[in-house]
């Protein structure tokens, strides 16, 4: 299972990244927002520090107008990133149109918002490249958010579906654990718990009495 960063602080994309684990990156207006710097600063240093699919989320709700402005975002990044642009489209009549569109021009797009195997069945047919079930919105309202998860990998099993599964929302690492057991192509995690998922006590007690022990053998 492939894992993307959902972020857009560059200071963690670029730490994550160091570790070798990063695959790609999700990023959207609040992300952006929080970061306290400027769209385009962002997404050009992030296509430096990460050589995979970077989400970049458009604003408008028309198709017509979802397409010039994906086709914007598409033509604002160096062309020898552009293989990475994925569009983020909402889970809409208007974003599966917007969706079909981009498609034919062969820009890349993550369906995003998506709540429901018949969502996800419907942005594959339009084309997706990804769709992006949001579990722990579900879970917030009292559903089994990773019960769409196993429905989801399982149709697209069935007939062969190359949209891949991006596992958002993600609230902990068991949800981490619970997404690549299914079978899920990617899971889009919040930096924090990429750190909870390196941690474990017992890994932080064998260090100090690994530590301890050797310099007893110094003595």
């Amino acid at each position: 299972m492939k894992i993307f960063v959902d972020s857009a602080d560059l200071d963690e994309i670029k730490e994550l990244a160091s570790w070798g684990i990063v695959d790609g990156v999700t990023t959207n207006p609040t992300l952006v927002k929080r970061s306290g710097k400027s769209f385009k600063e962002i997404i050009e240093e992030i296509f430096t520090l990460v050589d995979g699919p970077i989400s970049l989320e458009v604003v408008s709700e028309q198709a017509e107008d979802m397409v010039t402005e994906a086709e914007d975002l598409y033509n604002s990044v160096s062309k020898k990133y552009q293989k990475n642009v994925a569009i983020k489209i909402p889970m809409t009549p208007e974003g599966l149109k917007a969706v079909k569109i981009l498609s034919s021009k062969g820009i890349q797009t993550n369906v995003t918002l998506v709540f429901s195997a018949n969502q996800a069945l419907l942005a594959a047919k339009a084309g997706a490249s990804f769709v992006s079930p949001f579990i722990g919105r579900l879970d917030d309202i009292g559903q089994e958010g990773m019960n769409i998860i196993e429905e989801i990998v399982e149709i697209f099993y069935n007939y062969n579906i190359e949209t891949e599964v991006i596992v958002a929302s993600i609230r902990h690492p068991i949800h981490v654990i619970q997404s690549a057991r299914i079978g899920a192509d990617i899971a889009t995690i919040p930096p924090k718990i990429i750190r909870k998922m390196s941690h474990h006590s017992l890994t932080d007690i064998g260090i100090k009495r690994f530590l301890k022990d050797w310099e007893s053998v110094k003595k």
